[in-house]
């Protein structure tokens, strides 16, 4: 296999083994902050709304980690 395919392998790995907590955390994150800007409890609509979000930029923040830290790892 060449370094680009195993690089490829690896940020992927690496990204979906990330992407769980570091979304978990964001959502968590920004519930308790919108929670305290609106200074009330967040509805079921509002709590997917925030998930959702967190996802999307969970997923690229875990992409991004991992291509950097292969990328660093790999010697590229």
């Amino acid at each position: 296999m060449s370094l680009f395919v195993i690089y490829c392998l690896w940020v992927s790995a690496m990204t979906l083994a990330l992407i769980f907590p570091v979304s978990r955390l964001i959502w968590v994150i920004s519930v308790r902050r919108l929670q305290k800007r609106l200074k009330k409890q967040l509805n079921e609509q509002e709590l997917a709304a925030q998930k959702q979000r967190s996802y999307f930029i969970g997923f690229f923040l875990s992409l991004i980690f991992s291509a950097l830290f292969n990328f660093r790892q790999l010697g590229l």
